[in-house]
């Protein structure tokens, strides 16, 4: 593995933001332009939403202050925020990058515990994880999308606020476009770049990523990322969950209740209905299991109530048609394999080239 410098002469770094425009971008610019500490060499902005540039709202560069003249706009066409990530970090020449969510909020000293985090970085390694802290409110249990988005304070190596140095992310090929969502793209990059024998480490930087609004059937969008989760299985093995330090998941179960149902149904169906009733049972003893360990630890309330039972009743099945569908669509991809002696294959698709940034 051939080593790639810590010293305080490399410490520069660039700051990459993707965004679709969301009104949070402005607090999270003018956070970072308001931290203490060295300024960016280059803040990148990347607007990944659809669409010609004219007909879209102008981005909240101003909320960069003093920072505005080192930073920059790109394009990165809607294709989701790996490729977008990918489309600021080829932009960028300093040793560091830092990718940071259009969501979060660093904290007053980021810029100067930043420092800290990098200049401490031994040869060997490649990134350098913030801290994240999500707010959850007070004087009541917090719901299933709260205690969701909480799980960010523990997660590795999440893009929310992750540092890496720009030889690494070229060497391993940068993010994997064919993850289109906000999930597990970040797992992916990791695990590939631990592959290559470097190190990720936690620092101490502290960054804030506030429960963004969201509606009562969130969580049944957020299944789609079963799909992703059939991509970390072809390119990193059956045991990237343990590597990656990412939570099993209930699929298991969700696959077993899923076949109850259509079991159920399907004898009912044939003229078996003491067998259908049977399988029926089965199915929602099943589902109100599920439910009540989802509304169990939250507030309680009718509205967290109604929302839990409806969508654990149609979480199940969707989950395991996502999963399906990625299986099937990632059935010939090609697992992620360190070449024995040699450099890290790394079968990431070839993506059309980033689009011209505009300065601002």
């Amino acid at each position: 593995m051939n080593s790639i410098p810590g010293t305080a002469s490399s410490f520069g770094y660039a700051v990459v933001i993707p965004t679709v425009g969301r009104p949070c971008l402005a607090d999270c610019l003018d956070a970072l332009a308001s931290s203490a500490g060295p300024e960016p060499r280059e803040v990148v902005v990347v607007d990944d939403r659809r669409g010609p540039r004219h007909a879209r709202p102008p981005l909240p560069l101003a909320a960069l202050g003093t920072l505005r003249p080192r930073a920059s706009v790109l394009s990165s066409g809607g294709r989701g925020p790996a490729a977008a990530r990918n489309t600021g970090r080829r932009a960028v020449d300093s040793p560091w990058v830092v990718f940071l969510d259009d969501d979060v909020l660093v904290g007053p000293a980021w810029r100067d515990d930043l420092a800290g985090d990098l200049l401490r970085a031994g040869p060997d390694v490649a990134g350098v994880q913030g801290v994240v802290e999500v707010p959850l409110p007070s004087g009541r249990r917090p719901t299933d999308w709260e205690r969701n988005t909480a799980g960010l304070a523990d997660a590795r190596w999440a893009t929310a606020d992750m540092a890496y140095r720009t030889a690494v992310l070229e060497a391993v090929g940068g993010f994997d476009e064919r993850f289109p969502r906000a999930f597990r793209e970040d797992a992916d990059l990791a695990l590939r770049v631990l592959a290559t024998g470097r190190r990720l480490e936690r620092g101490t930087r502290t960054t804030r990523h506030p429960v963004r609004p969201a509606g009562p059937w969130v969580s049944v969008r957020t299944q789609a990322g079963n799909a992703d989760d059939a991509l970390m299985r072809r390119l990193h093995g059956p045991d990237w969950w343990e590597r990656a330090g990412a939570p099993r998941g209930r699929l298991r179960g969700h696959a077993m209740v899923t076949a109850a149902g259509t079991l159920a149904a399907a004898l009912a169906l044939s003229g078996h209905p003491g067998a259908g009733a049977a399988a029926a049972v089965g199915w929602a003893l099943g589902t109100a299991e599920f439910a009540w360990a989802r509304i169990a630890p939250g507030p309680r309330t009718a509205p967290e109530v109604a929302a839990m039972l409806a969508t654990s009743a149609v979480i199940p099945p969707l989950a395991v048609c996502h999963r399906l569908r990625g299986t099937w669509r990632h059935r010939g991809v090609r697992p992620v394999r360190p070449a024995a002696g040699g450099p890290l294959v790394v079968p990431v698709p070839v993506r059309t080239a980033p689009r011209k940034g505009v300065r601002p």
